[in-house]
């Protein structure tokens, strides 16, 4: 009997190419899914990758609360048209201290993965107040209150402690320092300074609002936007085609 004949008796019996299907399934998927509890992490740790600093975490937490991510997304796809307007696809290690990461593919607005440092401060507090006064076919609601309301900073220790129970390698030091912290980042002169770089490399540091008389909720949702997609440096891998 050929093969092909062979490969008719699941064609005739039902049973038999359901037993079939069912081997073939559970085969291909120990494939897959065994080495898996063999690996610390599926995630390959990218350089510069660190944790948010307190008010970087302080301002992801008001873009969710405020729900920008249900226009916006984070994530570059692996596509030409894609890397030409947002540039570099985005990688794994990019969210891996994101709880929860903000990909999707709803784009009412622009994707914001790589939005550091392409616009200025001062773009985003008049794109906050009024975005049609920067963007005219814009559709997005403003947000002019951020700028009055003052940061619950009492409760920034809680929300690294929090993180740190599901992965997020914060240390005892910066949990304690969360608050000295969130101040010093938008105090260039402030005595903790060189202390707080330490503790978080590339971070950005002056008044982000532009109202040195209070740290405002503006302050920490301007600062995480400006940090977005400014961690890895990506000439690395137009320079390494092992690391594309």
């Amino acid at each position: 009997m050929s093969l092909l004949n062979k490969h008719a008796i699941f064609e005739k019996n039902s049973i038999l190419l359901c037993v079939g299907v069912l081997i073939t399934v559970a085969i291909g998927g120990l494939v897959e899914i065994a080495p898996l509890f063999y690996l610390e992490s599926t995630i390959e740790k990218v350089k510069g990758m660190r944790p948010y600093t307190p008010l970087e975490l302080a301002g992801r937490n008001i873009y969710i609360r405020e729900g920008c991510y249900n226009c916006h997304s984070q994530m570059v796809r692996p596509f030409r048209d894609e890397a030409e307007r947002y540039g570099h696809y985005s990688l794994a290690a990019e969210s891996m201290y994101d709880h929860p990461f903000q990909w999707g593919s709803k784009r009412t607005g622009p994707d914001l993965a790589r939005v550091g440092g392409r616009y200025s401060d001062d773009w985003h507090v008049a794109h906050m107040n009024n975005p049609r006064s920067v963007v005219p076919e814009s559709i997005m609601p403003g947000y002019p209150f951020l700028a009055e309301y003052s940061l619950k900073i009492e409760d920034l220790a809680g929300h690294l402690a929090a993180n740190r129970g599901v992965g997020v390698p914060y240390s005892d030091e910066m949990i304690e320092k969360a608050v000295e912290d969130a101040r010093t980042q938008v105090n260039p002169d402030a005595d903790d300074f060189d202390a707080f770089m330490e503790r978080y490399p590339k971070a950005q540091v002056r008044d982000f609002d532009g109202n040195p008389e209070k740290l405002s909720e503006l302050d920490a949702l301007i600062a995480y936007l400006q940090m977005l997609g400014t961690l890895v440096d990506f000439d690395l891998y137009a320079k390494d085609p092992a690391l594309r």
